[in-house]
């Protein structure tokens, strides 16, 4: 991971882009969540939960409960000011994410889903990390955000991502839920292959159950970033940590088939 590289997205937006954007102003910018460079696996999602900065009042993560950098806790008072010494700072935060105090209730999920195949985010294996498609952590859910505030987080990102994937050992990326896997076909311009599998549907009270569904591809470039190598592509439409109804069963049956998908 190439600190000038890291440097370009601290400089990406301007400040009234940042608050067009409904990006945490005091929040810095999330690279990835555990040491790139020691994975070769990554699972993607599309950007960082508010809940990484801030608790349940809305109030900023401090002392041992801080999770990443804050512009408070760098002691500026605008991204403009993230220097060179700042984004190591920055930079160390998001490597040690997993030793310090990770958003456990989020990331043991998608844990247990990748540990099948001897990955794992967490001591001793530590070769995973997850990244985002947008590395901003908004004030408001993605689904809340309006479509042109999607669209320009994702053009503005979608480069910085290829950049930080391009220079790193990854092999595979596990995407979760169909949204991430909608957007990250925008920015590659690849389709993915659509498997229904039918012990992953999601039963409900009322209606037809929701099908579930795998998705299989490989990707050589990200946004306008030429990978110089084939990235594995493995994904899921259930969001495991939202989609009503996943069940135990569900769980290990994608646990099951990532693992099988990753050995062959």
């Amino acid at each position: 991971m190439r600190i000038a590289h890291l440097e370009y997205i601290n400089k990406l937006l301007k400040e009234t882009e940042i608050e067009y954007a409904k990006i945490i102003p005091w929040s810095t910018p999330v690279y990835s969540f555990g040491n790139i460079q020691n994975s070769k696996l990554a699972t993607l999602g599309i950007n960082p939960s508010n809940r990484e900065f801030e608790n349940l009042k809305g109030e900023e993560l401090v002392g041992y409960n801080r999770r990443f950098h804050t512009l408070n806790s760098l002691n500026i008072s605008k991204w403009a000011q993230i220097d060179h010494d700042k984004t190591i700072q920055i930079k160390m935060l998001c490597d040690e994410y997993f030793q310090r105090n990770p958003y456990d209730q989020w990331f043991k999920k998608l844990d247990y889903l990748i540990s099948g195949s001897s990955y794992s985010y967490y001591f001793p294996s530590n070769e995973a990390c997850h990244l985002d498609l947008i590395p901003f952590a908004t004030s408001e859910k993605w689904s809340d955000l309006k479509i042109e505030q999607q669209n320009f987080l994702l053009k503005k990102s979608s480069n910085f991502l290829g950049d930080l994937i391009k220079n790193s050992n990854i092999e595979y990326l596990i995407l979760n839920g169909s949204s991430v896997i909608k957007n990250f076909e925008a920015i590659t311009n690849v389709k993915f292959s659509k498997e229904l599998i039918q012990n992953w549907s999601l039963n409900r009270r009322k209606g037809k159950p929701v099908r579930g569904y795998s998705y299989e591809g490989e990707i050589n470039k990200i946004g306008k970033i030429e990978l110089n190598r084939e990235i594995k592509i493995l994904g899921f439409n259930h969001n495991i940590q939202s989609s009503y109804g996943i069940t135990n069963d569900v769980q290990k049956s994608i646990r099951s088939w990532i693992s099988k998908k990753i050995t062959i």
